[in-house]
């Protein structure tokens, strides 16, 4: 009972919102919010850990927040599991130079990390949403980057509050991973996508990129980023570049 009545407070939050306090201009206020459940193995939660790692200190990253009206974006990092673990593991942080992106890739790589049961994607993305409301940043662009390999098996479905999200400007980005392995005695899920597609990603230009396995991660999130970044067009779905 109080993991639901502490849910509903979340999303009661959510769903009435909350007036920037700041006003730091950035071209992209982004959360990362990263699936940290059972499903995930050591060595794929290393694999996911690094993969953001290297993507945000990559030069072609780095090119496109320069790029940018302001040269600079804010970046919240995010973990979660069920509706019970949802953790902001590096609160808000601007990245206007590769130094920057270096120390907030170095304090990640210093963080703890948990593994935690369940998957609660509508949960997480609640979570992230309230980020942008203690946020001393103002933004163009909201944007949340959810990756798990899991659907929905705890706490409100991902599209209810996904499309409360959307309904705030808040544009919300898949990277489903894709598993060909039994977990938990369940078999793989072959159309996480399609989940991801149809209940996750939503608002304009949103979009996913799908990784096939764990060891694609990297290349997936580094593709991610550049595109998230840039604001650049392309489809709904596609695979690492």
């Amino acid at each position: 009972m109080r993991r639901r009545s502490a849910l509903v407070g979340s999303l009661a939050a959510l769903a009435a919102g909350t007036p920037a306090r700041a006003q730091t201009p950035v071209d992209l206020q982004l959360v990362l919010a990263v699936d940290v459940s059972r499903s995930i193995d050591e060595v794929e939660a290393e694999l996911q850990r690094r993969g953001y790692i290297e993507a945000l200190t990559n030069d072609r990253v780095i090119d496109a927040i320069l790029s940018g009206e302001h040269k600079r974006i804010a970046v919240c990092y995010t973990e979660w599991a069920g509706t019970h673990y949802q953790v902001v593991v590096l609160d808000w942080t601007v990245i206007d130079t590769p130094g920057a992106a270096r120390r907030f890739a170095e304090k990640l790589a210093e963080a703890p990390r948990a593994s935690q049961s369940w998957t609660a994607v509508g949960a997480a993305l609640a979570h992230a949403g309230q980020r942008f409301e203690n946020s001393p940043f103002v933004a163009k662009r909201r944007v949340i980057d959810v990756s798990g390999d899991g659907r929905t098996n705890d706490g409100p479905p991902a599209e209810i509050v996904r499309d409360k999200l959307v309904s705030q400007g808040i544009v919300v980005n898949g990277l489903p991973v894709m598993m060909n392995r039994t977990n938990f005695g369940r078999p793989p899920d072959l159309t996480l996508d399609k989940y991801y597609e149809e209940s996750v990603i939503g608002g304009p230009g949103s979009f996913m990129i799908v990784a096939d396995n764990f060891d694609h991660f990297g290349r997936a999130v580094r593709t991610k980023l550049v595109r998230e970044i840039s604001a650049a067009d392309g489809p709904i779905r596609s695979s690492p570049a």
